[in-house]
């Protein structure tokens, strides 16, 4: 990769997340999302909680299938308290929730199935057209109105065709961290295809954010198989119409093929502050 798009060492923090013990995090500025300084993109926390629940009563021989994220309010870049518990424990499914405080107010709510993997002789079976290769190093992508030194910046983006977030989808684009999810603690497939899985709709932008108000309140994560390497693929488009809500979809790749599916609700309203 070329050094000079990558931003200097002083400018990332260390992770995105420092760990302080029992379950509580100290969010860095890295986690600061496009519409706010002091509001979370939800791929960090998404992660957190993904995270949390890999590590919530391990069982060999199983792996977390499928996520779905309900963002029930802006997470603050702040300190953050990460508690999972069982719902279900079976011998081949288990079912967890998860939630995510800050200053006491419920911000995050999750909830993952968790399977016993597949035998080895499973076929490998898949319909969708293979994602483009990866494209050389970019220069810094940019986001019109939004703020630039958090999330978007503590990950390399690398579009096709020379397009961007403000390029109309449906769009394709690679991705990878550059900085690590929690100090001192490896990230895992999972918690790598949750820190790009909300941007999903973002890599496709097709609804006017600008003049309406166009936000996700969910993010579901499918992966029929666990994800290879630093870099991901996601290929995005919007569905909506009149009297109803958005729908984006995405697909995920890797550097092996098609490893999950990005399922997100969008509201789509006027904004209030329109004159």
């Amino acid at each position: 990769m070329n050094p000079e798009f990558v931003p200097s060492p002083e400018v990332l923090p260390e992770a995105f997340y420092h760990e302080l013990g029992g379950g509580r995090y100290e969010s860095t500025p890295a986690t600061a999302g496009p519409w706010s300084a002091k509001s979370q993109h939800a791929g960090p926390p998404s992660a957190l909680v993904g995270h949390a629940m890999e590590r919530h009563v391990p069982r060999p021989g199983m792996r977390i299938a499928r996520m779905t994220v309900e963002l029930l309010r802006p997470v603050p870049v702040g300190d953050l308290t990460v508690t999972v518990r069982t719902v279900r424990s079976g011998g081949s499914v288990e079912v967890l929730e998860g939630e995510i405080t800050a200053v006491g107010e419920t911000v995050l709510l999750a909830r993952a199935f968790r399977l016993v993997a597949s035998p080895p002789y499973t076929p490998s079976l898949g319909t969708v057209p293979p994602a483009p290769a990866l494209p050389g190093p970019q220069p810094p992508h940019t986001m019109a109105d939004a703020h630039l030194d958090g999330y978007i910046a503590a990950m390399e983006w690398r579009f096709e065709d020379g397009r961007g977030f403000d390029s109309l989808g449906p769009g394709t684009a690679w991705a990878r961290q550059r900085i690590p999810l929690v100090a001192g603690a490896p990230d895992s497939p999972l918690t790598r295809a949750l820190t790009v899985a909300d941007s999903s709709w973002a890599v496709g932008f097709e609804l006017d954010h600008h003049t309406n108000l166009v936000i996700n309140t969910d993010v579901t994560l499918a992966l029929h198989r666990d994800p290879v390497g630093e870099w991901l693929c996601l290929r995005s488009h919007t569905e909506a119409g009149p009297g109803g809500s958005g729908l984006a979809l995405g697909q995920l790749d890797d550097e092996l093929g098609g490893c999950g599916r990005v399922l997100q609700t969008l509201l789509v309203t006027e904004r209030r502050d329109r004159p």
